[in-house]
């Protein structure tokens, strides 16, 4: 292996320690990373933003905040694995810090601004020739520039976001390698939309205007500022599988819980929809196992066989007694059909319904992927050691996670709520970006909006919005286009 998994340079930030906040004995710059998290508005905020359902309809579903902390004990939990049973993590400068990982799980989500992915688009095409808007972007963005905790220094004696035209912002300020855990794409997003791929939107990746902030990242994380391949750390793709992981199964069990779909309903769908499940697929296995040689089609009738290899255990694992009916001669081919149809829609509802059997569905699916992952070593860096699912395993998440998007996300209940969201930030951003309209922003946007350029006011006021809940997104537009009492006690 070539070197240490960590290095002096993963340990440092922007703005250096000062002397009362010096090195601790007893908690690692990691673990203080993580305490900076928890405690940031940010963070607070995800427990208003859409996962898949609004959090109005009911308590059960997932928000933003909850899928976090699935996914950051996923993570937790995948690190720990590793560095029991891989060899490449044997000696205890490779081990994996479970801090990193944990903030990498906790914070991926920070940048997703109100309704999904409908806002997402939204703010992109906003944005559109102006740097662009994406999730995993204003992820990196918020910690190491929009959090209230540190700037580089004061000026006249005050804390100030701006010295004339230099951004003094340092967001959290946590570690270059808890910044590196977030750099999920290591593309820079175009300035103008007509420089991006024909499809590319939202284009993920980073923001021009953090160019110079990921180059210093790889520099200290990495201990050579020459690295030229795709830059992804450890950290960031033990995040990734994990979230897969969450997505695959949690959101399963709230489509379960809110009765949009059943196991047995999951091989009746369109065929529209195993069609694009299956598209969707070959490209996420083209582009994450360019290594593996595929001798299958990935087609639509592959997605129903894997869904059957999911369920068939809880919904055709027959007892004695059904096998011994089946067997039988006593009864004719359409009586002992109709009785199967009959036993196995009951085990799809007691499965949909019966919070026991959802509990075991997910925690079996998750404890099953979490054993099925492989380590693709990086010669030259065992900081980007990639850690992914193993192929079969693999599929299966996507088949579960793609059939919920595909067939709920995409459905017509739930396009019409994000539909309504994505107008919603579009009327938000027109009213905030023409004329005056920075007088309607709170004291410290306005501030950054007032004087800046028109990139600088565009960013800013696209700050504003993608912090928002979905709660707040829908009272602002009241207070701005009459839908609520007017006030002005009401903070903004």
């Amino acid at each position: 292996m070539a070197g240490s998994l960590y290095g002096d340079g993963d340990r440092r930030r922007v703005v250096g320690d000062s002397s009362e906040k010096a090195d601790e004995p007893y908690r690692s710059p990691w673990r203080r990373d993580y305490a900076r998290l928890i405690h940031s508005p940010s963070f607070r905020r995800l427990q208003g933003k859409t996962q898949v359902f609004p959090g109005h309809e009911s308590d059960f579903y997932r928000n933003r905040l909850t899928h976090s902390l699935e996914v950051a004990q996923i993570a937790k939990s995948i690190a720990i694995r590793l560095n029991a049973t891989s060899g490449h993590f044997r000696t205890k400068k490779n081990k994996i810090d479970l801090d990193v990982v944990e903030f990498a799980g906790l914070a991926h989500d920070l940048g997703h601004p109100p309704f999904g992915h409908n806002g997402e688009e939204a703010l992109d095409e906003c944005m559109l020739d102006y740097g662009g808007f994406e999730g995993n972007a204003q992820s990196l963005r918020i910690v190491s520039r929009l959090e209230k905790k540190e700037t580089l220094r004061p000026v006249d004696g005050a804390i100030v976001a701006f010295d004339g035209g230099e951004d003094l912002r340092c967001g959290l300020n946590v570690t270059f390698r808890s910044l590196a855990s977030l750099l999920k794409y290591d593309d820079v997003i175009p300035e103008r939309g007509a420089d991006r791929p024909e499809g590319k939107s939202p284009f993920k990746g980073y923001y021009h205007e953090d160019a110079a902030l990921v180059s210093r990242i790889k520099a200290e994380v990495l201990g050579t500022s020459q690295f030229k391949g795709k830059f992804k750390t450890i950290e960031c793709s033990i995040m990734d599988a994990a979230d897969d992981i969450a997505y695959s199964t949690y959101d399963l069990e709230d489509n379960f819980k809110a009765g949009f779909l059943t196991p047995t309903g999951l091989f009746a769908l369109d065929d529209d929809i195993y069609e694009s499940v299956a598209s969707t697929i070959r490209y996420r296995v083209q582009k994450q196992y360019q290594d593996v040689d595929i001798d299958f089609d990935i087609d639509a009738t592959f997605v129903r066989s894997l869904l059957f290899v999911i369920f068939k255990e809880m919904l055709f694992g027959y007892d004695d007694e059904m096998r011994s009916f089946i067997r039988s001669k006593e009864y004719d081919i359409s009586a002992k059909k109709a009785v199967v149809a009959a036993s196995v829609q009951l085990s799809s509802r007691k499965l949909a319904a019966d919070g026991y059997n959802r509990t075991r569905l997910t925690s079996g699916l998750v404890q099953n992927f979490l054993s099925e992952l492989e380590v693709v070593p990086h010669k030259d860096h065992p900081q980007l050691h990639n850690v992914r699912l193993e192929l079969r395993t693999f599929l299966q998440v996507e088949v579960l996670k793609n059939i919920t998007f595909h067939a709920i996300v995409r459905s017509p209940g739930l396009q019409v709520v994000e539909y309504r969201g994505k107008d919603i930030v579009k009327a938000i951003f027109e009213a905030l970006s023409k004329g005056d309209g920075y007088r309607l922003l709170p004291d410290d946007f306005r501030a950054i909006c007032k004087n800046g350029s028109e990139l600088v006011r565009r960013r800013g006021i696209c700050d504003f919005i993608a912090g928002m809940t979905d709660r707040y997104a829908i009272e602002f537009y009241g207070r701005l286009y009459g839908t609520n009492h007017l006030t002005i006690h009401k903070p903004l």
